[in-house]
């Protein structure tokens, strides 16, 4: 029988910080480069200390020396020379980096948790491939193992497919270049324990059913707040929530309507493409209090927050014309 594992929330149910993510990512990217790069300046190359000619009389440019830039076998004027391009990035930036590329994938369900690649010592590719196929079939796969696995680590890395990791090596830019990341369920408790986290056992789990089937089965379940207070009366109260592995991505909640003002009888709200309605032509902008008309230098680049029909109607909702006078003189 499958069981869930539950993947702890100060891990893998964190806010994700994109600029927060490019910076490590960009900082680990730098790191890697070699920075043995290098040129010879006009000092460096041997030869030309006589110069090549006179200074005067010969109708040509002046000269001093035959490795000059301007001439072949010259120096290189503002070259590469080696360097070191490593960027110093803080311990808790990076780990909060990963946190948050986790983070994604759990919620896009993309985090997976396997008891092991292979039974016993013996290495298996087979065996390996055969696991991680029963959990995706996406094409980049991350594995991430316990630094003594060394079954599991000689059955994966002949996998093209495959790129394996140990625990203490997990990574954001390897996370963000895969597919789909894949924990022994060993190397999920090394690495949470680095963290400082405990995980936690559910309750075994059904196998994955069609959506239809599912949705029959939480017709037939009593209400969401009954089994909310039932579970609150028999188990202590967590401090965090956990996030199980094999629940599916939460949907996209629906937009909040905007709060649409209203401007007089010939204004119009923008249509849900942001469209203009039938009729209206003159764009508004409420933070500015600016109206647009159709030959305005600014019409095309400016998004409507609110439509009028005419321009007497805008001005009647105390929008001034953008470009005016007036319009000059309240923004000074």
């Amino acid at each position: 029988m499958a069981t869930t594992t539950v993947l702890p929330a100060e891990i893998f149910d964190v806010q994700v910080n994109i600029p927060l993510i490019h910076q490590v990512v960009g900082a680990q990217l730098a790191a890697a480069r070699q920075g043995t790069h290098a040129t010879k300046t006009r000092a460096m190359v041997s030869g030309g200390g006589k110069k090549p000619y006179r200074q005067k009389g010969t109708g040509r440019a002046r000269q001093g020396s035959t490795r000059a830039p301007q001439f072949a076998g010259g120096g290189v004027v503002h070259g590469p020379q080696p360097r070191d391009y490593s960027q110093r990035t803080p311990k808790k930036m990076k780990a909060a980096a990963l946190r948050g590329a986790l983070s994604d994938r759990a919620r896009h369900g993309r985090v997976h948790v396997i008891d092991a690649l292979v039974s016993g010592d013996a290495p298996s590719t087979a065996a390996a491939a055969k696991a991680l196929a029963g959990v995706t079939t996406l094409p980049k796969l991350l594995v991430v193992i316990e630094r003594g696995d060394v079954a599991g680590f000689k059955s994966v890395r002949n996998l093209g497919n495959v790129h394996v990791l140990m625990a203490d090596q997990l990574n954001t830019y390897d996370v963000l270049c895969s597919d789909e990341v894949v924990f022994t369920r060993a190397a999920l408790e090394a690495f949470a324990g680095r963290a400082g986290v405990d995980l936690a056992e559910a309750a075994p789990a059904k196998a994955d059913k069609a959506p239809k089937a599912e949705k029959a089965e939480k017709a037939e379940k009593p209400a969401k707040s009954l089994v909310e207070e039932a579970d609150a009366a028999e188990a202590p109260k967590a401090t965090k929530a956990a996030k199980a592995v094999e629940v599916q991505a939460p949907a996209a909640p629906a937009a909040d309507a905007a709060e649409v003002r209203d401007f007089g009888p010939d204004s119009a709200a923008p249509l849900a493409d942001g469209s203009a309605p039938e009729g209206f032509d003159i764009k508004g902008n409420a933070d500015s209090m600016l109206y647009h008309e159709p030959d305005g230098r600014w019409y095309d680049a400016t998004v409507a927050e609110v439509w009028f029909r005419t321009a007497e109607a805008a001005q009647a909702a105390g929008f001034t014309k953008a470009g005016s006078r007036a319009s000059k003189e309240e923004s000074k």
